[in-house]
């Protein structure tokens, strides 16, 4: 079932765009919906599933363990329920800044008044003291000027051993971590600065720990917790914290999480300790990290970052307050285009906002959805829109619509060339393999390809290629041991495929290794086959372009099927 793909650059027929698509496959571009209040029952989950959520995000910035595995238990239930796989992402909460309204009375804020962030938390929330959880807005840091090392400047009591450029002037600066003028943040679930629930402080005066605001716009904060965003300030937190560890320690092993979202990640260490902390956590130590990017930090060693994580999430929100509006596509674009060409999975954050209260994204987010496509993105991520939005499933749907009719458009031909001659000659041996198969697919109008993979790397380079028609991942299990028990491997790999544009993933019968004799391969080639027709991507006469390994051998071949 070959999908002819138009081109942007040619001339097509107006009338063609009001043609209703031809099938009701799925788009290849995934989605990563998050689950909470208004998306965490049975029903409405297995209607997620349904309409192309294939990652499940939990977010623990708010709720508790107790909570989020109920939800993950409703998850479970919606799985066998609708046969549908779907893997799940763990987000940190970070170094968050956050107000605590404990009282959860609503706070109403005016416009030029004055309201107070404290560092003590005993304090009760009001509309002209906030008090947040972080005891260093306030400070004074000493920067190394050629490094981004912050430290702060202790009472003369403390006894430490003192850098050498610490006690040269020409090789520091101080700096304060806010000082007047600044713009502060702070809101609730939408980081769109035009809601009445968001309100934008400018420092009028630092008063030792407490900083003095200037309310910019009138809102009202309703709720018991907000979010406080600093732009281009250092905060002097760790990005996986003790909470974090805890969770993942507890939460995290009991699920087998597949994915670990590391919010406010700023520097490749960030990712690098995080993976040393997994690896310590014994299944935990196949999980994959996504470094979530989402300010300055993030954005400036955005290359090192990349090459120590799994994937990338482009988290606009946060982003695009300490980014000029104007500079916030071409940030996408560019990180984009990084990962893609790393053959690493990147995620968009932030599309839809307004789907969170409303039936219909608006033209502006309609469009940008499509152009996250075509600029290369893997997946959709969608936050508040599905967590407490009023549509979750359908602001699923209309997500997936517009991919799938956005990838029509995708300008495969100059993609590839383009990743061709990035990766250069002579390419690796997979590599190779991998290209050629596409390449193959693209010129015998092959329905699918089919990829036999252990490790999951050989499909995820197919996918690298960006290929026009969906790629059948056949994870064939391996048989390991720690030497006190035997496990097969497989379940991670295919789950973890479902955050990858192009792949589908099936768990092939362990009883038929992938690299064994061919009536094996053949065997687990049939049901690879039958999988594709019963998902309506392959139907009699149709070819499909096969990837496998024959003894020690790599094979591309074409084949067509018959009645």
């Amino acid at each position: 079932m070959h999908v002819t793909n138009l081109l942007l650059e040619e001339p097509i027929r107006m009338a063609s765009i009001l043609e209703p698509p031809k099938n009701n496959l799925s788009a290849m571009t995934k989605i990563v919906g998050t689950l909470g209040p208004k998306s965490r029952s049975v029903d409405v989950i297995s209607g997620c599933l349904k309409a192309g959520m294939s990652v499940a995000r939990f977010d623990f910035s708010w709720g508790d363990a107790e909570y989020h595995q109920e939800t993950l238990e409703n998850l479970k239930t919606s799985v066998k329920s609708t046969k549908k796989l779907c893997a799940v992402m763990l987000d940190t909460v970070g170094p968050e800044l956050q107000v605590v309204n404990k009282s959860e009375k609503s706070i109403a804020l005016k416009a030029e008044s004055l309201v107070v962030l404290t560092p003590d938390q005993g304090q009760e929330a009001t509309s002209d003291l906030l008090p947040i959880n972080y005891d260093g807005l306030a400070k004074t840091m000493i920067r190394k000027k050629d490094d981004n090392l912050d430290v702060p400047l202790y009472p003369s009591t403390v006894v430490f051993v003192v850098p050498m450029w610490l006690c040269c002037p020409k090789l520091h600066d101080s700096v304060q971590a806010v000082k007047k003028g600044d713009t502060i943040f702070l809101g609730q679930y939408l980081f769109t600065g035009s809601e009445t629930t968001s309100v934008w402080l400018e420092v009028s005066e630092v008063k030792e720990v407490d900083v003095v605001c200037t309310v910019k716009n009138a809102a009202v904060l309703s709720g018991s917790l907000f979010t406080l965003h600093v732009s281009q300030i250092h905060i002097d937190l760790p990005t996986l914290t003790d909470k974090d560890k805890e969770v993942i320690s507890t939460w995290g092993v009991r699920n087998d999480i597949d994915f670990l979202s590391l919010s406010y990640t700023r520097h490749a260490e960030d990712v690098r300790q995080a993976r040393e902390f997994l690896s310590t956590l014994g299944q935990l130590s196949q999980t994959q990290i996504f470094a979530k990017i989402e300010n300055i930090e993030g954005l400036t060693h955005f290359d090192e970052i990349l090459e120590e994580a799994d994937g990338i999430i482009l988290s606009r929100g946060n982003l695009g307050i300490d980014l000029p509006p104007e500079k916030v596509f071409l940030f996408q674009k560019a990180a984009l285009y990084k990962c893609n060409m790393a053959g690493k999975p990147a995620v968009v954050t932030r599309v839809v906002d307004s789907m969170t209260d409303n039936l219909r994204p608006t033209r502006a987010e309609a469009t940008d959805v499509a152009n996250a496509v075509l600029d290369g993105t893997d997946a959709i991520l969608l936050g508040a829109e599905t967590l407490r939005g009023l549509y979750p499933i359908e602001t699923i749907s209309t997500v997936r619509r517009i991919c799938a009719e956005a990838e029509k458009v995708f300008n495969q031909d100059l993609y590839f060339k383009k990743t061709s001659k990035y990766v250069g000659e002579p390419m690796s041996h997979l590599e190779s393999i991998a290209s050629s198969a596409v390449r193959a697919a693209i010129k015998t109008k092959a329905s699918v390809i089919i990829v036999f993979t252990s490790t999951g790397k050989a499909a995820r380079l197919i996918a690298k290629y960006r290929p026009t028609m969906p790629v059948i991942s056949v994870v064939v299990p391996r048989l390991i041991t720690n030497q006190l028990k035997w496990t097969f491997t497989g379940a991670f790999e295919a789950r973890q495929s479902l955050i990858v544009r192009n792949l589908f993933p099936m768990l092939a019968d362990p009883r038929h290794p992938a690299d064994s004799t061919s009536g094996s391969n053949e065997t687990v080639l049939k049901v690879a086959v039958e999988h594709g027709k019963a998902a309506g991507v392959i139907k009699s006469h149709d070819r499909v372009v096969v990837c496998q390994k024959v003894g020690d051998s790599s094979v591309v071949k074409i084949i067509e099927l018959e009645e």
